[in-house]
């Protein structure tokens, strides 16, 4: 009887690691899809690409900035499809804390909408770039975006607040699966990835006046560790 018993244990154990391991598989998938894209999303901001992209199609750079962001938006979203989805759930809320999560979500959305106070909506996604290019307005100068150096409101307190506000949107979740945290760990890790990459233009664009606004002001959550 031991022995059956045993017998019928093991192909439970050995069908539990093999669904372990495909879990890891899968995370780890995604990791890489999320990586790839990020190194291509950072390629792609770069100014060394905008510069050639410029020498190529002169003008046209105006167009840059929104096609930029739909390849952001678009290639998030067949990552998020097309992704392995392990089928682990880590915690669901019960009633009412699932609806207490709203309330920092809100907030947060609340923040963002602060931020778009201090930043041009329409040139953040490329809009107003093309109509400067349609008026014949477009600078030989100019790139993809008109850069400025914003130190006031949300500004005041972190270097990046839509990533800080982002982040907390994404991290309070009424219900948690392996998938998403896996997604949610990749997308902060590419936050600070690229905000250190964004702030190398910025220190080249406005000098000390940046670096000591970096001195001053934490990088994403508003407080110094």
């Amino acid at each position: 009887n031991h022995r059956e018993h045993r017998t019928r244990f093991l192909p439970s154990v050995e069908m539990t690691s093999i669904m372990d391991l495909q879990k890891l598989f899968d995370v780890i998938v995604i990791f890489i899809l999320l990586g790839l894209y990020g190194f291509v999303h950072s390629v792609a901001a770069s100014e060394k690409v905008k510069i050639l992209f410029k020498k190529v199609f002169g003008k046209l750079i105006a167009f840059y900035r929104f096609g930029f962001n739909i390849f952001a938006v678009v290639g998030l979203y067949l990552i998020w499809d097309l992704a392995p989805h392990p089928s682990l759930q880590i915690y669901k809320l019960p009633p009412p804390y699932d609806y207490l999560v709203l309330i920092p979500q809100f907030i947060s959305l609340a923040g963002i909408i602060w931020c778009f106070k201090y930043i041009c909506f329409k040139e953040f996604i490329g809009l107003n770039q093309i109509d400067r290019y349609l008026k014949n307005e477009y600078s030989e100068n100019d790139l993809d975006e008109n850069y400025t150096l914003r130190i006031e409101g949300p500004y005041k307190f972190s270097r990046h607040p839509i990533y800080f506000f982002s982040i907390i949107i994404l991290m309070f979740r009424a219900e948690m699966s392996l998938f998403y945290l896996t997604m949610f760990i990749s997308f902060t890790a590419y936050f600070y990835i690229g905000s250190y990459y964004e702030e190398k233009k910025m220190v080249r664009l406005f000098g000390d006046d940046y670096r000591s606004y970096q001195k001053k002001v934490p990088r994403i959550f508003p407080f110094k560790i």
